[in-house]
């Protein structure tokens, strides 16, 4: 069965299939479908011969990491009668694990590393200064396979620069129109009926909205099918971005993540609140409007670019995830967005993204569960997003 990112999945696994395989490694923003992947992976390979381990969420100790994956692994340990005594020694033997770790009849087994940049915190262990090189050192030399996903890409470039060969970064495309098309045909009222060209424009509409990133796409269209009849993905959107709203805390779960990952937390916010004001900016026009010197406001920049929340293109700063954006200028505010505020950004960042159409019959399709008819009234055609874009 075809589906979103079909291609991708099969030149992952075409990495780990080669004669000697080779460690994928998979950054991106976030919900752009790391974790989601790792798990159609790991039913692909089979249960008994993958082990997906989502380093973030138990990377505390060396020792209670090592208990942790040990635990729920599906491959027996040798050494599961030796209490490490260090943290030094309790990584060495996750490593060892790692090395020889063994499938059902004594095949190559596969490992799947969600975040695996978070074991960098296991640097703050006696003896343990330098996890991440020591990690890749054993990976490259066993004969197990490895998955590595992260979110913070200029990371992942810099500690690979070194890397042997067998590492390959690769990145995960957005979901395009076509993506978008397979991901949700099943939730559509009517799909095959629809035309056309209505159908692919509003994939199009979707794609721009969000920048392909999959849990997005996830949230507008689970709202078109709870808002009903007439709804539409800017509408949709609109509502997600209100105050307390999913894709609201989805957007201030990652703002605050990827700044406590990095330095001058107070600055870096600054920063962020020019560049939603207007983008892109060279780094003089953000230092003027910072009221710093252009050597600091440089060094806050690269700390942005390290966890991936601005990029530099031609020497000029913008953000990477542009729905980011729309977050930031709606609530880092003194007090919350009003209905309209939302309302009035959200049509802001359709305009510079949607493209125009004039639609064969109706722009808007419903979706399953909203029990609504492909059919609208004049009323409702008014209140589309879609329609006064255009």
């Amino acid at each position: 069965m075809t589906g979103p990112h079909t291609g991708f999945d099969r030149r992952v696994l075409a990495a780990l299939e080669a004669s000697p395989s080779r460690i994928p490694v998979i950054p991106g923003g976030c919900g752009t479908g790391r974790t989601s992947l790792l798990h159609r992976l790991r039913d692909r390979i089979g249960r008994g011969a993958a082990q997906y381990i989502d380093v973030e969420r138990c990377a505390t100790t060396p020792e209670r990491f090592l208990q942790s994956v040990v635990a729920s692994s599906p491959f027996p340990w040798q050494a599961g009668e030796r209490t490490p005594a260090t943290a030094r020694d309790a990584f060495g033997a996750v490593l060892s694990f790692f090395d020889t770790a063994r499938a059902p009849g004594g095949a190559p087994c596969t490992f799947l590393l969600d975040e695996v940049l978070e074991l960098r915190t296991f640097e703050s262990f006696p003896g343990l200064r330098h996890v991440l090189r020591d990690l890749l050192e054993a990976l490259a030399g066993s004969p197990n396979r490895f998955v590595l996903t992260t979110r913070y890409l200029a990371r992942a470039h810099r500690l690979l620069r070194d890397a042997t060969s067998r590492f390959e970064v690769v990145h995960q495309p957005p979901l395009s129109a076509a993506d978008i098309t397979d991901l949700l045909a099943p939730a559509f009222n009517g799909y095959e009926q629809t035309p056309t060209d209505d159908r692919d424009y509003l994939m199009r509409v979707m794609a721009a909205l969000t920048d392909g990133r999959v849990a997005y796409v996830r949230a507008i269209a689970d709202m078109m099918a709870h808002m009903g009849r007439g709804a539409d993905p800017i509408s949709a959107l609109t509502a997600l971005l209100a105050p307390g709203a999913a894709l609201e805390r989805w957007c201030r779960f990652c703002y605050e993540l990827r700044l406590h990952r990095a330095r001058g937390y107070g600055a870096l916010k600054a920063i962020l609140d020019i560049l939603a004001e207007d983008e892109p900016l060279t780094l003089t026009e953000i230092s003027l409007r910072l009221h710093r010197t252009p050597g600091s406001t440089k060094d806050y920049l690269s700390w942005l670019e390290d966890v991936d929340l601005v990029v530099s293109r031609q020497k000029r700063y913008s953000f990477v995830d542009p729905l980011l954006r729309v977050w930031v200028r709606l609530h880092c505010r003194p007090t919350p967005p009003a209905e309209e505020d939302v309302a009035r950004e959200v049509q802001r960042h359709a305009l510079a993204r949607v493209p125009p159409h004039e639609p064969a019959s109706t722009p808007a399709l419903a979706f399953a569960g909203a029990g609504a008819p492909l059919e609208a009234t004049p009323e409702e055609r008014k209140s589309w997003g879609i329609i006064e874009i255009d």
